[in-house]
C-alpha cells in the first residue's frame, strides 16, 4: 500500500485544491505591489504567486490571482492593466505583520500605505511610489498580462520588465552583494503560516562545479549502503569532483584538524556517526577520508 495520497484536481473543490497547493509548494518569495489607478490613486497589496524569470532582459512575474471565495478581481490587477506600471517590493521580518495588514479586503481607492503606515517615497521611472520600509524595490514597466482563466483562482500573470533596482545600502556587504542575514526576508508558506530567512533557516549548499560531482552512485558500497547516512549526506559525498586515493586519504585523516576532531568525539561515536557530523559541518572529504580509512582498517 502506497504511502501516498493521490489527488485529481478535477476531482477537488477548488478551496481545497488551493490550500493543498500553497501549503506544498512553499515557501513561496512575496511581492509587495504598488500601482495607481488612472487618477493617480495609489495601492499597495501582497502577492506570493511570485518570482523573477530572467535577468537579460530583467523580468518579474506575480499574479494576482481572481478571488476564489466570490471570483472578483484586484485593485492591483486593474491599475495594472490601465497605467502598466508597478514597484515590486521585498518583505523584510520587520514589516511583516503591516504587510499582512495591507492585505485585507479594503474598499477601491482605501489607501494601504495610510491603512498600514507605510511611508511613500517617489519613483523615478514610473507613477507608483515606493515602500520606504522596504530594502528591495524593483520600479517595473508591465509587458503583458495573461490571463489563465475566469472562474474563481485563475491566475492573471503580470510580466514585468524591471528598468529600475532601489537596494538599501544596510543589506549590502562589502562587495556590494546582497546579504541575506541582514535583508531578513519573509516568505509565504500555506494557510497563516509564514517563513523568515534568518538564523538556522539560513544554509548554504554548495553548488555541483562545472562537470558536476562523482555522483552518489560512484561512492563505495559500503557507504552508499549504509544504514546511517541519509540521502543529504550521500549528496554531499556525491558533490566532490573527484573521489580522493587511498594514499590522499590517510593523509587527510592523519591532519591536525581532522585528528582534533576524532580526539574531542571518537570516543562516543562509531566511524559513521563522526562522519555524518562531519557532514553536518559540511565537511565532506574529512568524511570520506574517516569512513575510507575506517573501512579499509577492517579489510
Amino acid at each position: 500500500m502506497s504511502d501516498f495520497l493521490t489527488f485529481d484536481p478535477k476531482d477537488l473543490p477548488v478551496p481545497k485544491l488551493h490550500g493543498l497547493m500553497l501549503g506544498g509548494v512553499a515557501p513561496r518569495p512575496i511581492a509587495f505591489a504598488s500601482t495607481v489607478d488612472r487618477d493617480g490613486n495609489p495601492n499597495l497589496s501582497p502577492y506570493s504567486f511570485f518570482n523573477v524569470f530572467g535577468s537579460n532582459p530583467p523580468l518579474a512575474i506575480f499574479s494576482p490571482a481572481r478571488r476564489v471565495r466570490d471570483n472578483t478581481t484586484k485593485d492591483t490587477l486593474r491599475n495594472a492593466q490601465e497605467t502598466g506600471e508597478v514597484v515590486i517590493h521585498t518583505v523584510s521580518y520587520d514589516m511583516v505583520q503591516q504587510v499582512s495588514l495591507s492585505s485585507g479586503e479594503y474598499a477601491s481607492g482605501i489607501n494601504e500605505f495610510i491603512k498600514a503606515g507605510f511611508s511613500p517615497v517617489p519613483s523615478l521611472k514610473v507613477a507608483p511610489p515606493r515602500v520606504k520600509e522596504s530594502p528591495f524595490h524593483m520600479e517595473c514597466k508591465v509587458r503583458e498580462i495573461i490571463q489563465t482563466g475566469s472562474s474563481g483562482g485563475a491566475g492573471n500573470l503580470i510580466i514585468c520588465e524591471v528598468v529600475l533596482i532601489h537596494i538599501h545600502s544596510r543589506v549590502l556587504d562589502a562587495k556590494e552583494a546582497i546579504d541575506p542575514f541582514k535583508l531578513d526576508a519573509v516568505a509565504r508558506a500555506g494557510g497563516n503560516w509564514y517563513v523568515r530567512a534568518q538564523g538556522e533557516a539560513l544554509f548554504e549548499v554548495p553548488k555541483p562545479t562545472g562537470k558536476g560531482g562523482v555522483g552518489i552512485d560512484a561512492l563505495p558500497d559500503s557507504i552508499k549502503n549504509s544504514k546511517l547516512l541519509t540521502g543529504n549526506d550521500l549528496g554531499q559525498l556525491g558533490n566532490l569532483p573527484e573521489l580522493p586515493s587511498p594514499e590522499r586519504c590517510r593523509e587527510m585523516y592523519q591532519s591536525p584538524e581532522l585528528q582534533s576532531f576524532l580526539q574531542e568525539h571518537s570516543q562516543d561515536f562509531s566511524a559513521e556517526h563522526l562522519a555524518k557530523l562531519l557532514l553536518d559541518q559540511y565537511r565532506p572529504l574529512d568524511a570520506f577520508a574517516l569512513l575510507m580509512v575506517h573501512t579499509n582498517s577492517k579489510l
